[in-house]
């Protein structure tokens, strides 16, 4: 008991140093890469289910029960579907199809359409996806099928289309929409054509119209069942919500209690074997708040949609007890290893663990969702062990009393195995953590050992983060950068290749899904030569790799290895030379600074030497072509691209410096300096400098430039420095400096890199608040995007990215 003290005041102490004040977009809970990431997007924790970082539901349930009443303080109730028709991610299935415009009731159910072709779902331009290849730009699917019972409580439209879609039940419109979904959404069926339903044949029809881009069609019809009573259940009073760098910490009233919930991610930058250890610290602490005894029981429940991709996949759970643990396991029965990839998606292979100290004494069971809140409370249901079947819930109850000066402390330990976690040039590699031998039931029953060192190290590690960003940028400042520090870290994957070197690969979060892109790499890094760049290596090895093996020949890097998570080589269908050449020298060159010598540079001198060639042929007047901003679209004599030639140009001197070849340093270090010349002349516009060459009244965030000053390059007069901050201060909106004149969006990222060029208080202080303010009232509540507009402070787009590490630029700037 005292040992379960000690480690709930800890938990307690961690949360109190440094208390994120700032309401949070999204809340992070646990945090460990691409795949096992879960949030809460309401500011009460109990106010909805949590959810993976791409929005879809992964629901933990907590519910504590003080003296017979029961409270529930994490997540609400989800929706919970059964299927009256399944779709394709469920079973397979036909559809009559047609790509000439049918005749007139082509939607009713009698229509005949014998003569239409048949193929299986889904209808897709992906010929990975399955089903039947469709690239024409239209097509008329009627699926036909027969119900034996037409009883239900509330139906709802299964779909997902790309693009314009209208849909018709037994001849009755349901559903029309402008534009797509990429994945599926359910939309409730009016009770009109619910009524039409009938014993026998019924027929859904469909018309997708594909304007551009991807085309899919995929459609079902679902039941939400009533929720089955699950007992008088109050909601837990939510006192406060605390984030620091490796916790967020929630507080609540419970009747006569007060609990304290912590989730604690042990993402230690110095320590790579805890940055990849897939184990989550969940601790709970109850006390009393009147000095009597309460008898207590504390629940948490976890999904199978931390398991799987879809909700529809079967499952199977299991309780064992194993390494002094008692045991929750989870995952698909089919264990899909790295068969899918792409963006939008969740794992579906490898197993979820709950797990408690068997000495805790816990009672752990499985059941479905349904049924989970009725196997706590009063309603007897019977406790099963193992299970096979959808939507199914691991539960875990941990009983005991709390008194006032005797909280009940327990740890539940959330852990994911993957098994195999990326496909790196067709070899299939497992996590870091995996290469001492360890099972994962060792390496939880090692974190359930460690847990009191761990947290003491989470404490020292979260002290540091604070005071060195308040120090360097101010309050604001600092609780940005706790509440960008677990997002971008949970971004990457920490392996080990072939050869024995760190990989650290990114997922290119709500965005294209890409690994290791090396424009997603340049963001980030300030993070990472903060505090460890072995990370920072990690991200650049693989593309260093690609290069060096032959496996990509020409002058300049690639932009990415391939999509998260198989990294085989380049997807991206363009690529950027300037902007990959300039992003590898220049990180190349601040690892150098970081770490006092050249050496990791010493290895790649070579490659570097052809890349700064293409650089001093090609990167000072940039043709038309993307940089790390595609989302803006082409642009020829960009500004902002040619200092991160120059810069890069001038860090490639800067390394050879390092490297003792006094000749080579003064002839790029020379080049540079002539550059940059040349570009104040043709980009200078009077008070400011343009956004492109030709662009007279056009200017832009020349956030590129933050290397030459951090770096202490010297290639640009600080008057760029000052000139630029000055006029950007005139085009402030509420919510941010925009990213340049052609539109009102932003990147937060890119906005901390030009508040880094300030030389005073004031005016980092101008730059930064209106961040601040972005990440406290938002409404897009989602892991902090790094793309929105100035004027309204809503997502424009990406979420949960690791870029969001750039915001540490400030912690360079010595």
């Amino acid at each position: 008991m005292k040992k379960a003290l000690a480690l709930g005041m800890m938990a307690l102490q961690i949360g109190s140093v440094m208390a994120q004040e700032m309401r949070a977009p999204a809340y992070p809970l646990i945090t460990h890469d691409p795949y096992f990431s879960v949030w809460s997007a309401t500011n009460q924790l109990n106010a909805s289910p949590t959810k993976h970082w791409t929005g879809s539901e992964q629901s933990m349930l907590g519910l504590i029960n003080v003296d017979g009443t029961v409270y529930r303080f994490m997540g609400a109730p989800g929706k919970v579907y059964k299927s009256i028709l399944p779709a394709s991610d469920e079973k397979a299935y036909e559809m009559a199809f047609t790509e000439a415009e049918p005749a007139t009731g082509w939607s009713e159910k009698e229509f005949d359409d014998q003569s239409w072709k048949k193929g299986a779902a889904p209808f897709t331009d992906n010929r990975s996806g399955g089903g039947t290849l469709w690239r024409s730009k239209n097509i008329w699917v009627r699926r036909t099928f027969t119900l034996e019972d037409i009883n239900s409580n509330k139906l709802f439209l299964k779909l997902n289309h790309d693009d314009n879609a209208e849909v018709y039940l037994n001849g009755e419109k349901i559903y029309s929409h402008v534009g797509w979904l990429n994945k599926f959404q359910y939309f409730a069926i009016p009770e009109s054509a619910r009524r039409k339903l009938v014993k026998g044949k019924n027929v859904l029809a469909i018309h997708v119209a594909n304007t551009a881009g991807g085309a899919m069609v995929d459609a079902g019809i679902v039941d939400e069942p009533k929720l089955q009573p699950g007992g008088n259940i109050k909601l837990a009073t939510q006192e406060d919500v605390t984030v620091n760098a490796t916790q967020t910490i929630y507080r609540f009233t419970a009747g006569k209690t007060k609990l304290t919930l912590s989730f604690t991610s042990p993402l230690l930058p110095d320590n790579i074997d805890l940055v990849s250890r897939p184990v989550t610290y969940v601790h709970t602490s109850v006390s009393s708040t009147d000095g009597a005894s309460h008898k207590v029981q504390v629940y948490f429940g976890a999904s199978s949609a931390l398991a799987t991709n879809t909700p529809a996949q079967p499952v199977a759970a299991e309780q064992y007890n194993a390494q002094g643990l008692s045991i929750l396991k989870m995952g698909t029965t089919e264990q899909p290893i790295l068969k899918k990839k792409g963006d939008d998606l969740r794992i579906d292979w490898g197993y979820l663990y709950v797990a408690v100290p068997e000495k805790d004494l816990a009672t752990q069971y499985v059941s479905t969702v349904a049924e989970a809140v009725n196997a706590f409370s009063a309603a007897k249901i019977k406790r099963a062990t193992k299970l096979e079947g959808t939507q199914l819930m691991v539960n875990t109850i941990l009983s005991g009393t709390a008194a006032k000066n005797a909280p009940m402390a327990r740890t539940i330990l959330v852990g994911y195995d993957d098994l195999y976690s990326i496909q790196y040039f067709g070899q299939n590699l497992k996590a870091w953590w995996t290469q001492k031998g360890n099972t994962i039931e060792q390496e939880i029953a090692l974190a359930a050992k460690e847990e009191k060192s761990i947290l003491a190290q989470c404490d020292q590690f979260n002290r540091k983060l604070y005071n060195e960003t308040l120090k360097a940028g101010g309050e604001q400042y600092a609780q940005l950068c706790e509440l960008a520090y677990r997002q971008s870290v949970s971004a990457h994957k920490v392996l080990k290749d072939s050869r024995g070197e760190i990989l650290f690969l990114s997922k290119e979060n709500y965005s294209n899904g890409c690994i290791n892109t090396v424009d997603v790499t340049y963001p980030s890094a300030p993070l990472y030569l903060a505090y460890n760049p072995e990370l920072l290596k990690g991200m650049l090895n693989g593309i260093f790799y690609y290069s060096e093996s032959g496996k990509w020949s020409k002058p300049f890097p690639a932009h990415d290895l391939g999509t998260y998570p198989l990294a085989n080589g380049q997807l991206y269908g363009e690529d950027m030379p300037v902007e990959e050449a300039g992003n590898m020298i220049i990180l190349t060159a601040a690892i150098a600074k970081a770490e006092g010598n050249a050496n990791y540079a010493r290895k790649h001198w070579n490659t570097l030497s052809t890349w700064v060639e293409y650089l001093v042929k090609d990167g000072f007047d940039p043709a038309n072509q993307l940089c790390t901003d595609d989302f803006a679209g082409h642009m020829a004599r960009n500004a902002n691209l040619s200092v991160k030639a120059i810069v890069g140009i001038a860090g490639y001197a800067m390394l050879a410096g390092q490297l003792g070849d006094a000749a080579t340093e003064k002839k790029y270090h020379d080049t540079a300096v002539a550059m940059a010349k040349r570009w104040m002349q043709l980009s200078g516009d009077g008070d400011h400098y343009t956004l492109a060459f030709d662009r007279k009244g056009t200017w832009s965030q020349k956030y590129n430039l933050v290397w030459d000053k951090v770096l202490h390059l010297n290639v640009f007069p600080k008057e760029v420095y000052d000139k630029e901050v000055k006029y950007y201060l005139t085009k402030q909106q509420a919510y941010g400096l925009p990213l340049d004149s052609r539109r009102t969006y932003t990147k937060s990222d890119w906005i901390m890199w030009t508040a880094a060029l300030t030389n005073n208080q004031q005016d980092w202080n101008a730059l930064v608040q209106p961040l601040y303010k972005y990440a406290a009232e938002t409404s897009s509540r989602v892991p902090l995007s790094d793309w929105h507009e100035t004027t309204d402070g809503k997502q424009v787009g990406f979420q949960a990215r690791s870029v969001v590490g750039g915001y540490f630029i400030k912690l360079l700037d010595k």
